[in-house]
Parts: structure tokens; sequence; C-alpha cells
């Protein structure tokens, strides 16, 4: 990527298509209700999900369209060996892991109590 091209830390939601939307933000919202651990990194944050079939799936069509709409977050999807957990990772540069707070919040239609996350 061109360092002088960087994108706003802002959602483009206008990047999905309309009618693809609201079904975006609501598998959004059940991947995220479905996490059962967060860890903070340097750059961002892991989610633990579930390792079926089914959240992998949701997991890889999120982030297909998320990737549209947040160019300035970098995704990377997990599976550990031995039927072990899924985590999604959503990083970023400065700035970013503030507005995945905001993000997730939003996804689940309330606050979440960061002070937890380790």
């Amino acid at each position: 990527m061109d360092a002088g091209k960087r994108s706003p830390i802002a959602c483009d939601m206008s990047a999905i298509e309309p009618g693809t939307r609201a079904g975006h933000i609501e598998a959004g919202g059940r991947l995220f209700r479905a996490t059962s651990e967060i860890r903070e990194l340097p750059d961002g944050y892991a989610f633990r999900l579930a390792p079926d079939a089914e959240t992998l799936v949701t997991a890889a069509k999120f982030i297909s369209l998320e990737r549209l709409c947040c160019p300035f977050l970098g995704f990377a999807l997990e599976v550990e060996l031995e039927g072990g957990p899924v985590w999604l990772r959503l990083t970023g540069r400065e700035g970013v892991k503030a507005f995945i707070r905001e993000e997730v919040a939003d996804l689940l239609g309330g606050a979440i109590d960061w002070a937890g996350v380790r």
C-alpha cells in the first residue's frame, strides 16, 4: 500500500451494496455476540470464536465485506490445530483500537466493558 494514500479511520458503508448492508450488520452482531474471549493486541484486538463450520463461514463472509467499508483494518482468521479455538484478529495503524471498540459495541447494540480485556 502507498503510505500517501491511507484511508481515514472511518467506516464507509456505501462501499457495500445497499441490499447487502443489513445482512452484513446482522452477521457482524451474531459473530461478536458469540465471542467467548477478547484479547488486546499491540495494534488491535483478537476475538475468540467457536470452532464450528458455521462460525468460520460467517467470519469469512464478514471479513469479505468489512474490508470494503473499512480498508484501514487488517483481518486475520486463525484456526488452531486439534479442534482448538478460532481467532478473528482486527488490527491496524495508530488510532484503530478506539474505532474497533466503538464498532464492536455498535454491532452489539451497547457498550462493552473493555477494562477487563487483557
